[in-house]
């Protein structure tokens, strides 16, 4: 099984566009970006649980977060991003 993670929302100065992709398989290898790498590693961590667990997520990162901070989304914009496990 994959998971397939989708960027549904933007604002402000976000590093990729809605309808952006990251596909993640269970050993955590990855193919695409949601980010520009600023938080790839916080989805593949949610892909991978996703993955097990059957269950879709919805991912918020964003300045606002001090999350954000550590997962390296300091570019000003915020994103969500959709994570749902095909196969």
């Amino acid at each position: 099984d994959v998971a397939i993670a989708t960027v549904v929302e933007t604002w402000g100065s976000a590093p990729r566009p809605v309808g952006s992709h990251l596909v993640i398989d269970a050993e955590g290898n990855f193919h695409g970006s949601v980010s520009g790498g600023c938080v790839e590693g916080a989805v593949v961590t949610e892909a991978i649980d996703v993955i097990d667990s059957g269950k879709a997520k919805m991912l918020e990162f964003g300045v606002a977060d001090e999350t954000a901070w550590q997962v390296g989304l300091s570019c000003g914009g915020r994103i969500k991003v959709y994570v749902e496990r095909l196969g």
